[in-house]
């Protein structure tokens, strides 16, 4: 066993105690799992009573871990895999259960953030200064969301207002020329309520490329970013049970990148925008019914500079869902839906730009008496360009004992190809004989968990198994393409399956969480005489172990917290020839409240200055020391 291996797995193997002990803490404590979410079945339910793998990350989680985007926030939480390369502005990827960035669908108020030239969310553009609270569902669940949530959710709510006037106001400065501000007010006047925010960051950044043999970008600078994000929100409570919501949301990046290191003195750029808007109509007609009635539209704009390369895509989205209360413990909800997608790129062959549309319906059923909960949830999709996709999913809980469930379910998902990969010449040319369009990518999963809550302990521990079939990927020069570089096609299949344990509770003065996931993301696809493909390899840049451990406490005015992340080694390419080494990172934060509404903090990320990459040839951020203080006065 390797040195760097051994290093990152002992705080790996140690989450086995911490989870064994939060399970024993959890039986003395009351059951209170109030907290209501929305995620796991599009209408409200306290995470009690949630059949679905969900974490929560508060407002508080936010503020006290002070991470540097919501990338990093989620793997700080043991959510997700995170490859970057480079800074907080670059581009990012996220692993949900092993599956591939564009197979997380990320909501953002209820708004669809997708890019149809490379598939999936920005991470890099998606604001953290605005957030409230981070839902993370994970597993399939296109029979409630359609498309894109082949390995998961991840739905992201922006800060609301509030009955009394108050101000939040943040300011912090750090090691690699970082500087942040922040501000909000929130409040209300009548039937109307109101959330305004406004952020701002600098950095002068790192190297963000690493010299190595053969490297063609490597430029010894040092690479930074700018952003600027700002969100209104106004609510308006029209009368008892009807309420009406919008929201605006604008966010800028520009982040500095080395493409050549033939140019040196260029100061490459990307330039990301990501941006949007929804309005919703919210109704409570009776006890038993209830409505929301909602336009969203999302924009994500990516830009290179000096190399001129410009991407956009907009997704457009009108919706009606809701839920009727059936009988006690019965309740179906119903969903009618319209998305629009729309990219700009010069690379499509329909004069720079391309469009399709689908049209859905879906239905679920919910129903619980005593220990037993069922539910039952189907959709049907029709796009205007690969036709027809009907997905649905059966979920079942009985509860053993007080507090403890278990619980399992199936069901099947889709990804649909994007507008990119169908549209430009890089996708199958239609006129060669043999040639096909490219299908949905489409998953099938079934996993199986023990559930346990009480107070203010959970744990949990999910086996699953979910098989992707016709995996989209760019293959080398084939007959069928147009380029002669080669073409999309679907190729490869995937099995991702593994465990996945989580534990938190409050032993003595101390918060505990902690996660760990034992993982086998394999190449499935079986070899042929003409391509002997990868099959048994692991999917590139994925890891069989991983796991996070978080601690905190409160003395006094002081709030002190830690925590560990741990990666086993992992490949870069699909052959499993190229190596990423294993790593673990130490986080601390240290927090003193001055006064009621005045508090200083400091962070200090990656604090033994681990060395270590998410990508080859990409370094990723050295020790970070942030000091902030924040002023949160009820006005």
């Amino acid at each position: 066993m390797s040195q760097s291996l051994f290093t990152a797995r002992r705080p790996v193997l140690s989450l086995f105690a911490l989870s064994a002990l939060a399970l024993a803490a959890s039986a003395h404590a009351q059951n209170r799992l109030d907290t209501v979410v929305t995620t796991a079945t599009r209408s409200p339910q306290k995470l009690s009573e949630v059949l679905v793998d969900l974490t929560v990350i508060t407002r508080a989680d936010i503020e006290r871990q002070a991470a540097a985007s919501v990338a990093d926030l989620l793997r700080n939480n043991g959510c997700v895999e995170m490859v970057r390369n480079g800074g907080a502005a670059s581009t990012t990827s996220l692993y949900l259960r092993g599956a591939e960035t564009r197979h997380t669908l990320v909501l953002v108020d209820g708004v669809r953030m997708d890019s149809q030239s490379t598939g999936g969310a920005s991470w890099q553009g998606i604001p953290i200064a605005q957030i409230e609270r981070v839902e993370v569902l994970k597993g399939p669940a296109s029979a409630i969301y359609g498309s894109d949530a082949v390995g998961g959710v991840v739905q992201i709510f922006t800060r609301k207002g509030s009955k009394q006037t108050s101000a939040d106001l943040g300011v912090a400065v750090g090691n690699l020329g970082t500087r942040k501000l922040d501000g909000g007010l929130f409040g209300s006047a009548g039937v109307f309520d109101y959330a305004v925010t406004l952020a701002g960051e600098r950095s002068d950044g790192f190297n963000a490329t690493i010299d190595y043999p053969g490297s063609f970008s490597y430029v010894p600078d040092r690479d930074g970013w700018r952003k600027q994000q700002a969100s209104l929100r106004l609510g308006a409570q029209l009368a008892e049970g009807q309420r009406i919501e919008g929201v605006v949301i604008r966010n800028h990046a520009n982040g500095q990148y080395d493409a050549s290191k033939s140019k040196p003195l260029v100061d490459d750029h990307t330039k990301q925008d990501t941006d949007a808007a929804r309005l919703a109509w919210t109704a409570q007609w009776s006890p038993e019914l209830q409505t929301q009635t909602s336009y969203g539209e999302s924009r994500d704009r990516y830009e290179t500079s000096p190399s001129p390369y410009l991407t956009i895509t907009k997704v457009r989205n009108l919706a009606l869902n809701g839920s009727y209360q059936l009988a006690k413990g019965q309740q179906v909800n119903f969903l009618g839906e319209r998305i629009e997608d729309e990219l700009e790129n010069s690379g499509l062959l329909t004069a720079g730009v391309g469009k399709r549309h689908r049209n859905a319906a879906g239905l679920g059923w919910l129903f619980s008496a005593g220990p037993l909960s069922l539910q039952a949830h189907a959709r049907y999709d029709r796009d205007s360009q690969f036709g027809n996709a009907s997905t649905g999913t059966l979920l079942a809980g009985y509860e053993l004992s007080d507090g403890l469930r278990v619980v399992g379910s199936v069901g099947n998902s889709f990804r649909a190809p994007t507008i990119y990969q169908q549209g430009t010449v890089y996708g199958p040319d239609l006129s060669k004989p043999g040639a096909q369009a490219l299908r949905p990518e489409r998953g099938h999963n079934m996993e199986v968990g023990l559930k346990y809550g009480r107070g203010d302990s959970e744990a949990s521990i999910t086996a699953y198994r979910n098989r992707v079939n016709d995996l989209i990927s760019f293959e080398g020069a084939l007959t069928t393409c147009n380029s002669g570089f080669g073409c999309y096609g679907n190729v490869p299949n995937a099995l991702l399956q593994g465990l996945s344990l989580a534990a938190s509770t409050q032993f003595s003065i101390v918060h505990l969480s902690a996660t760990l996931d034992l993982q086998a993301p394999r190449d499935v696809t079986p070899p042929t005489a003409s391509r002997p493909g990868n099959y048994g390899k692991l999917l590139a840049r994925r890891a069989r172990h991983l796991g996070t451990i978080n601690a905190d406490t409160t003395l006094g005015d002081w709030t002190l917290g830690a925590g560990v992340q741990a990666s086993d080694q992992r490949f870069d390419n699909a052959t499993n020839t190229r190596k990423l080494g294993a790593y673990s990172l130490v986080n601390f934060n240290a927090q003193y409240r001055i006064n009621r509404d005045l508090r200083v903090q400091l962070n200090l990320d990656n604090a033994f200055d681990k060395n270590y990459s998410t990508a080859y040839g990409y370094a990723s951020t050295p020790r970070t020391v942030l000091l902030s203080l924040r002023w949160s006065p009820t006005l």
